[in-house]
């Protein structure tokens, strides 16, 4: 169709954007609409395609209570209604519309629920667990059931709700989910089947909880006389981000439209990065063919965010994928600038060279706030947040816990603080607490019988404590006694300590061997400080007090500059990216599982920049090894940047002055 003849509410589309709109409308409204796919490339106005495409079926005349719109969050909801009243508004000379059948999975399920809840077996007057509400419950049962009283520490509540929420969500058995997902659980099966209870302790309290929303739509689908009356409700489906949803979902979609006719799904294979919240890449994959007709694909390839250089790179390193709809991304925003592809010489460099970039980028202009920092993991940012804080630059951090604010790091601070200053209370109560057998009754009565003691050591001797205690307590006082003596020297104590902790690690917390390399990185820390006191006291006044009032604050509000995970960059822009350890064993993950989702991951990441953007490439890193004295290895450029694209970055190397300097010294 030639511009001329466009309805002037659809000529802000290019035409990708209205063949998709248009799709199955062209001859006027009807409720006989094949299945429609979208591959909404990442910046290519996916929000603002589907949209119209909502505006221009009640424009034609389609009831907006038949339609039903499917997001992934509230505020995506919200957005989305917003914008399809505006541009029908306008299309209908000012008459308002209502679009009561817009949210998320969840929220629609519980309305759905609400209504048929006596025709499944529930009561209206339900109640749904908020996910802290839910590892409660669950924690009940653990402890109702003896599962909490193991002799070597069983799945705590948090990951006992995780697994069974894989095990609904991905409708993969039990062990299948264990021995992909939770390997370090995978001796508890046995027990962790008892935890269908907790199914049990839902019903009678009449609670469900988020998965419930979605496995009891699935129940209301499934019965003939409901399933039949949901399902003639709606004579259009549309479905926001279907690459992030999970099999469950997905048989809700074609439980509500059975050959996928009234069906429109839109999203992006090359950005399905979610598997941990057992969302599945199938879904858009194998879309076209479970429809009957065959499902359109029509791909929005033109990219309004990045220029044509980073959109080059992303690309190129894209197409190496194994599988996925093929498309080339394209961007009218032309530049002579390429990414950058930078070595430096280990994470300490990576951080001074990071810093110093913002620095000269907001000299020229660029406020801190257009400038960004992903990382594949929320440790990979330890040294940057030390370095801005030492620098004042101020940050906020989106995703994962940061580091200082860690369980395990705090534990590792709290040993450090009592034994520089024993009536540090706060510190002694955690400190004990870590110790098998003591509670926090104990903890307060052992710190009440020191109080007032200047030779802590051989006060200590002197306390009776628990049974249960006693292994441990021993070990316990020859670290403080050594510690207190001056028996270790700085920074040897953390050795120590290290030593110390590592087995209580492994009995206070699931996957120990996912925070040991963050207690390596505190090693290496503290190894540029003369002292443990002057280690403390610049860790209390610089990163600790600088992040959590920052944290406090709106990146919309102050000029802060963005530290985020790449997972949590997702739907995010900014004008300059740089993005931190691009080796293997960082990205990819060493532990990843599926190396395309890593690939899909790194695409994210690289489209998030709009016109610059920076790999940095550390050549070493500082780790701790047991059964050796080098304390570094030595890393490579990802595998998903190989040498035959790497023409399509500058690749300069940064030389760390600071290194210059201690060289020459």
């Amino acid at each position: 169709m030639s511009d001329r003849h466009v309805s002037k509410y659809l000529k802000s589309l290019n035409r990708r954007q209205r063949r998709a709109v248009m799709h199955g409308l062209e001859n006027g409204p009807t409720n006989d609409i094949d299945p429609l796919l979208v591959i909404a490339g990442a910046g290519s106005g996916k929000t603002k395609a589907l949209a119209h495409r909502v505006a221009h079926m009640v424009v034609k005349g389609m009831d907006p209570q038949r339609i039903l719109l499917l997001t992934f969050s509230r505020r995506a909801a919200e957005e989305m209604t917003h914008r399809v009243k505006q541009i029908s508004e306008v299309a209908l000379g000012g008459r308002q519309i209502g679009l009561p059948w817009s949210g998320t999975f969840h929220a629609i399920g519980v309305r759905l629920i609400r209504e048929y809840a006596d025709k499944i077996g529930l009561v209206r007057s339900f109640t749904v667990l908020d996910r802290s509400d839910a590892a409660d419950l669950m924690n009940l049962v653990r402890q109702e059931l003896g599962l909490s009283a193991q002799r070597s520490p069983f799945p705590s509540k948090d990951t006992c709700l995780a697994i069974c929420s894989f095990v609904v969500n991905s409708r993969l058995p039990l062990r299948e989910v264990l021995s992909k997902r939770f390997q370090s659980c995978h001796q508890w099966e046995r027990e962790l089947r008892k935890l269908r209870y907790y199914r049990v302790a839902k019903r009678r309290q009449h609670v469900l909880d988020y998965d419930d929303l979605l496995l009891y739509w699935v129940k209301m689908m499934r019965d003939p006389t409901v399933g039949a009356e949901i399902r003639s409700r709606f004579d259009h489906v549309l479905v926001d981000e279907y690459q992030d949803t999970n099999s469950l979902q997905a048989e809700i979609l074609f439980m509500l439209k059975p050959k996928g006719r009234g069906l429109t799904v839109v999203g992006d294979d090359a950005q399905a990065i979610y598997s941990f919240r057992a969302a599945t890449v199938r879904n858009i994959l194998d879309f076209p063919r479970l429809c009957n007709p065959k499902a359109r694909v029509i791909a929005l390839e033109e990219n309004y965010r990045s220029t044509q250089p980073i959109l080059e790179a992303a690309n190129r390193a894209l197409n190496l994928a194994k599988e996925g709809y093929r498309k080339t991304l394209f961007s009218k925003r032309r530049s002579q600038r390429k990414p950058h592809l930078t070595p430096v010489s280990d994470e300490r460099s990576q951080a001074r060279y990071v810093a110093q970039q913002i620095l000269d980028a907001r000299e020229a202009g660029v406020p801190l706030s257009s400038q960004a920092v992903l990382f594949r993991a929320s440790g990979h940012s330890t040294q940057l947040e030390l370095e801005l804080a030492r620098r004042n630059i101020p940050f906020v951090k989106y995703g994962g816990v940061k580091f200082l604010e860690a369980a395990h790091i705090k534990d590792i601070l709290c040993v450090l603080r009592w034994c520089e200053n024993p009536k540090d209370r706060i510190a002694g109560f955690r400190l004990l607490q870590l110790l098998p057998g003591i509670g926090p009754g104990t903890a307060a009565k052992i710190l009440d019988k020191l109080k007032g003691r200047r030779r802590i050591r051989r006060a200590l001797a002197r306390v009776d404590v628990p049974k249960a205690a006693a292994k441990g307590w021993r070990g316990f006082r020859r670290l403080i006694g050594e510690m207190r003596r001056g028996r270790t020297t700085w920074p040897a104590e953390l050795q120590a300590i290290r030593k110390w902790y590592e087995p209580l690690l492994e009995y206070k917390y699931d996957n120990p061997e996912v925070r040991l390399p963050d207690i390596a990185q505190l090693e290496q820390i503290a190894a540029g400080y003369e002292s443990r006191r002057q280690f403390l006291t610049d860790l209390a006044l610089d990163p600790p007090d600088g992040t959590e009032n920052l944290s406090s604050g709106s990146a919309e509000d102050d000029d802060t500059t963005i530290l985020s995970t790449m997972h949590s960059a997702k739907g995010q822009e900014w004008r300059i990216v740089r993005i931190l350890n691009v080796t293997d064993g960082c990205i990819p993950l060493d532990q990843a599982e599926d190396i395309e989702e890593e690939r899909r991951l790194l695409h994210v990441a690289m489209t998030r920049a709009k016109n610059e953007l920076d790999l940095i490439v550390p050549e070493r890193f500082f780790r701790y090894r047991q059964k050796s004295n080098d304390r570094y290895i030595y890393g490579a450029v990802s595998r998903l940047i190989p040498g035959s694209i790497r023409d399509a970055f500058d690749q300069h190397r940064w030389h760390d002055q600071a290194e210059v300097r201690n060289a020459r010294a």
